[in-house]
């Protein structure tokens, strides 16, 4: 299931497998000044009534507001509406949302907490940043850069905003297919044997793959 906070235009995006798993995530968010909306996409996931007024409560330590809830479940449509949260019934898996939502980001960076599975598809109008993992067969694109703390192993497109200058950076960079603007290039045969991470780029019409040196 995946949470969406909403702040003006920026979108955070967190993954976990149930409710609990959003805990730390949420712990860490810093409180802000005013309050802001999330939205919870569960698909088929069942969530009671107190479940969920778990995680209501726990948002609202973070002056996060939790509006809807967006579900082929009928329990948790029932569990959202009585605790006077907006409940969707919808067969949409978040998938199929990730459009709806990056129609409402203008030039805003995305950040994503949680792994990307196989089929997952995540896109930004600005920069994404990836906490997590990106398995094989998932897809991550921006108009920007992408920036993954964590595997790269599925395949990412940068510069969808038709920039060479575009890049690619991941902790662990074993990409199926790389793109930056309309190049597009195999991932690395081999897997990474270093210990530090990677930047992917354009050089002279080619993408390669160099150390990421980060200077201060």
């Amino acid at each position: 299931m995946h949470l969406i906070i909403k702040d003006n235009n920026k979108f955070i995006s967190f993954y976990s497998n149930s409710l609990v798993g959003f805990n730390n995530s949420i712990n860490q968010i810093d409180k802000v000044n005013k309050k802001i909306s999330a939205s919870l996409h569960c698909y088929e996931e069942k969530i009671s009534c107190n479940e969920l007024l778990v995680l209501k409560e726990l948002l609202l330590k973070s002056n996060i507001k939790l509006t809807n809830i967006y579900s082929s479940s009928r329990e948790s449509v029932i569990s959202a509406k009585s605790l006077k949260i907006n409940g969707i019934y919808s067969n949409k898996n978040f998938d199929e949302f990730n459009p709806k939502i990056e129609d409402q980001i203008d030039e805003k960076d995305l950040t994503h907490f949680g792994m990307v599975r196989s089929g997952d598809q995540i896109s930004s109008n600005g920069n994404l940043f990836i906490m997590g993992d990106v398995n094989p067969g998932a897809q991550i694109s921006a108009k920007k850069n992408i920036y993954v703390w964590g595997k790269l192993c599925g395949v990412a497109f940068a510069g969808k905003n038709g920039k060479d200058d575009s890049t690619i950076s991941s902790l662990y960079l074993n990409a199926l297919q790389l793109r930056i603007n309309e190049t597009v290039a195999i991932g690395p045969k081999e897997k990474p044997k270093n210990n530090y991470p990677e930047i992917a780029l354009l050089e002279k019409g080619k993408i390669v793959i160099k150390p990421l040196i980060i200077n201060f």
